[in-house]
């Protein structure tokens, strides 16, 4: 099947499912990303579990975020001049090593050969590794999602690609939550490792294609064209300050455990229905935004949204109801999702074939570990201002960054996606 063909279907958000590499990266995406939430909904009940202290759940968050950080640019340079599938293999590999070490120290064969007191560090050495991965892991899939689809079809691919992280996102907490109180912790990395070996198979669906950058100057050089690039793009390099600061103060969802365990006491379940709240609010969303789009003017609207997502945490930080906190969180991914898919729209559309790799990188540094140093914000701010007054305030913040940006970016709100891809050249958008 050409490309005419699949462009001339009369439905094109259902047009790039027609690829089948994209089917099988969906699915990468979708079961990675399921073990991923997870094993990340676990490791911060069972952190809590062993030591009580909020400051520990924002220290796995700074596990992850240090090496995530550290490499991320040479990853995007190493994506760019290497072929994805080799290096998404390796990547994937390093994952299931990290979660079966993790799956080992937990069962009870090896509690008399490991002192309690070594489990947490064990534990935020193997999130190490796995943000070590994560360094090269999204400029790897940033550059290969833009070889398998026509450049027209960018906008679906990134609403499907976003879709199924949410989706992930839903099932992922709510049955690492569900597996972890009925069976346990070890039976939990059972299922964790089992959906990381099936995204494996389906990496082995992609074809390999040739790198899409020859360097031919030094590494140093190479990364610097990158950061420069990113860096003289007024919208690109906004849309990443703007979820860096945003995330960083609004990431309270690392705070979640203490609300389950302390303040709702509703345990490991009701942590994971929590987790898949939000979720389910931006998957809902990302089907509305199908049928109306947020692209008309989206830096306009991806301030709104910052603005509505930094409303919800201060609520969701002063609930003391379930239902009501299962809300708020609902509305807190609603908001997320429509700035997810202005974001990643926009960086598609914006980076040039040769670069897609480095600019990820960049990206990954602004935005990718964000969550991360967000946590250890959270459990910081936490453990000084006790985890309600950490939670509004990171959402005050948030809302104080949006405001911010908005005085400094009125004349990108009228741009609509149309005029952002005709003048898609750096100094088009840095006037």
């Amino acid at each position: 099947m050409d490309n005419t063909e699949i462009i001339e279907k009369p439905d094109p958000f259902y047009a790039v499912l027609l690829y089948r590499e994209f089917r099988s990266y969906l699915g990468m995406r979708l079961f990675f990303t399921f073990a991923y939430q997870m094993q990340a909904v676990i490791i911060g009940f069972h952190v809590y579990h062993l030591t009580n202290d909020p400051l520990a759940l924002g220290l796995v968050g700074l596990c992850e975020a240090i090496p995530a950080i550290g490499i991320a640019l040479y990853g995007g340079y190493i994506a760019d001049k290497s072929e994805k599938r080799g290096l998404l293999l390796k990547v994937f590999f390093g994952v299931f090593l990290c979660s079966l070490v993790m799956l080992i120290v937990t069962t009870k064969q090896m509690h008399a050969y490991i002192p309690a007191s070594y489990i947490v560090p064990i534990m935020y050495l193997m999130v190490f590794g796995i943000g070590i991965a994560r360094g090269f892991f999204s400029p790897a899939t940033f550059s290969l999602m833009a070889q398998i689809i026509p450049k027209r079809l960018y906008p679906k691919s990134s609403t499907w690609n976003s879709t199924s992280w949410q989706l992930a996102s839903i099932l992922g907490p709510m049955a690492g939550g569900l597996i972890y109180g009925f069976y346990g912790i070890t039976v939990t990395y059972y299922v964790i490792i089992a959906f990381i070996s099936i995204s494996l198979v389906c990496i082995f669906f992609l074809k390999p294609h040739p790198p899409t950058y020859i360097p031919k100057e030094s590494i140093v050089k190479s990364l610097t064209e990158g950061v420069q690039f990113v860096f003289k793009n007024k919208m690109m390099l906004g849309a990443m300050s703007l979820d860096l600061f945003s995330v960083f103060f609004g990431g309270a969802v690392a705070l979640l455990p203490v609300f389950a365990n302390d303040i709702l006491k509703v345990g490991p379940e009701g942590l994971g229905l929590m987790r898949a709240a939000a979720s389910t609010g931006a998957v809902l969303t990302m089907l509305t935004m199908t049928v109306y789009s947020p692209m008309n003017k989206p830096w306009r609207n991806l301030l709104i949204a910052v603005t509505g997502f930094g409303t919800s945490i201060i609520c969701y930080g002063l609930s003391k109801n379930f239902y009501l906190t299962l809300a708020l969180l609902f509305m807190e991914g609603a908001f997320d999702s429509v700035s997810v898919i202005i974001r990643s729209t926009i960086m598609q559309l914006l980076t040039p074939d040769d670069m897609r790799g480095r600019v990820s990188a960049v990206n990954s540094m602004f935005i990718g570990s964000s969550n991360e140093i967000g946590a250890f914000e959270s459990g910081l701010t936490a453990k000084l201002m006790r985890t309600v007054p950490a939670v509004v305030f990171g959402g005050s913040m948030t809302i104080l960054v949006a405001g911010i940006t908005y005085l400094k970016t009125k004349n990108l709100t009228k741009l609509t996606l149309q005029e952002i891809n005709e003048h898609n050249d750096p100094a088009s958008l840095s006037r």
